[in-house]
Parts: structure tokens; C-alpha cells; sequence
């Protein structure tokens, strides 16, 4: 019988990660590579420069994963590439063109900034997954990652933002971040049942606040509201999404796997 550790190895197999030249992104693709995966790197800029410095078990890809051209001729490439897709990591997101007009307050959000930050943060979610779930029930079978937000289980605290700097001004957290991440929730668990009878698992990660910048009045405040005290570092997120990348978890999907601390815990 094999070892358990065994079943978190994804030697030979084929990983495409959306936003992969991302704070997240990164990480999530160099893990999946030291796991013994070809990783497919995609993203809008940087891809190519990302792939790079993982070694050549990588490529990158530039993808516009809002548009549904971008992602048939992405996904094509991949194939063409690699041969298969074994592991979508669906991890894209965006705080839009312009950083102010993301964080603007809600009752003066414009239609416009919502509207993109959801071609993104879902619709890309629904093409990307559209698009590679046909070529993986060809194979047989395969896994899909969706990357959410504590902020798609649970509301803000709003207190913590107080005195806060973040990409040279202050933050929060939009409402069409969390309707978004909430619908990536939802649609993994459609995904989940719609398919479990093709072979194919489709699970959540949801990551708690990752240390990536923020001043220390932010990251304070944060990690006063965390069970454990602190906030996350990036690679803490690698080991629950290689869990659900990989045949360690077999037997689960559907699920919402929360790395957060403890934060949704309270």
C-alpha cells in the first residue's frame, strides 16, 4: 500500500493556475511544481517571467480570462503544450484598472467597477472551469481548486480598517468582493455535484488575510480579530491547496476548506 504522503504528489500530471504570476499565484504554482506537476502559468501579464523562475516544468500563458476568446485560445495552448490538464486551479482576481475606484464606498460604487471586478473574480471562474472541464472529462477525470475569501462566508469588520494603508492609500473591503467571492462558493459546489459522477472533485479554498504589504496599523487590527493572533503568510496557503489539488483528498468535494487562522471560527 502506497504511503500516505504519497497521495499529495502530482508526478506527471498537469496543472494550470489562473493569476499565476500573483502574491498567491506564485507560490500555488511553485508548490504544485515541487509536488512533481508540469504547471501551465497563466495570467494577464507576467505569466512568462513567473514561469521562469519556477524551471522548465513550467510555462506561461497570457490569458484575459474575462473573455471567453482569450480562455479557448488559452486552454488550446495549454493542451498543445502539455497534452492534458489534470488540475485547474481556478485562482484569478482583480481590484480593477483602478485601485480607487475599487475601495470607493459603496453608496457612490459605479456600475462599471462592479461589473468588471465580476468578469473576473466569476464569470472568468465559470469560462475558465467551462473550458477546461471539457478537455479534462476527456481524460477521464481531474481536480478544480476555486480560490475564494473569508469575506465570501462572512461579513467585514469594518473596525479594522480604521487607520489602514494598502497600495499607497486606504482600504476595505468592497461589497462586490464579497458578493463575488460568495458566488465562487456557490459555483464550486454546482461544479461539485454536477460532475462527481465524472470523475471529476471541485473544492474551495478559502484563504484568511495574507501578509502582502499592509501597514502595521492594518496588520494589527487584523490579528487582534485572529484566533491564532496573526495574519497568514503566503506559503501557508500552498499546503491546504495541495491537498486539494492531489488524490490526498480523494474522497472530498463540494467542500469549503477556510485557512484563515480561525477567523470564521468566531
Amino acid at each position: 500500500m502506497a504511503a500516505p504522503q504519497d497521495g499529495f504528489r502530482l508526478d506527471g500530471e498537469v496543472a494550470l493556475v489562473t493569476g499565476g504570476a500573483g502574491i498567491l499565484g506564485r507560490k500555488f504554482c511553485a508548490g504544485l511544481a515541487a509536488a512533481g506537476a508540469n504547471v501551465a502559468v497563466v495570467d494577464l501579464t507576467g505569466a512568462e517571467d513567473a514561469a521562469a523562475q519556477i524551471g522548465p516544468a513550467a510555462a506561461g500563458f497570457s490569458c484575459d480570462i474575462a473573455d471567453p476568446a482569450s480562455v479557448h485560445s488559452c486552454v488550446a495552448a495549454v493542451m498543445e503544450r502539455f497534452g492534458r490538464i489534470d488540475v485547474l486551479l481556478n485562482n484569478a482576481a482583480t481590484k480593477t484598472a483602478d485601485v480607487c475606484d475599487f475601495f470607493t464606498p459603496f453608496e457612490e460604487y459605479r456600475l462599471e467597477t462592479w461589473r468588471e471586478v465580476m468578469s473576473v473574480n466569476i464569470d472568468g471562474m465559470f469560462l475558465m472551469a467551462q473550458a477546461v472541464g471539457r478537455e479534462v472529462l476527456k481524460s477521464g477525470g481531474g481536480r478544480i481548486v476555486q480560490t475564494a475569501s473569508i469575506y465570501g462566508l462572512v461579513g467585514p469588520d469594518a473596525r479594522i480598517y480604521e487607520g489602514s494603508d494598502y497600495l499607497g492609500g486606504p482600504i476595505n473591503t468592497p461589497a462586490v468582493y464579497s458578493a463575488s467571492k460568495a458566488a465562487v462558493v456557490g459555483l464550486t459546489r454546482w461544479l461539485a455535484t454536477y460532475w462527481a459522477d465524472k470523475g471529476i472533485r471541485v473544492n474551495c479554498l478559502v484563504p484568511g488575510g495574507v501578509s502582502s504589504g499592509q501597514n502595521s496599523t492594518f496588520s494589527e487590527r487584523y490579528s487582534a480579530r485572529v484566533p491564532m493572533g496573526r495574519m497568514a503568510e503566503a506559503d501557508e496557503m500552498v499546503g491546504p491547496m495541495l491537498f486539494l489539488a492531489s488524490q490526498a483528498s480523494s474522497y472530498v468535494t463540494g467542500q469549503v476548506l477556510a485557512a484563515d487562522g480561525g477567523w470564521t471560527a468566531w
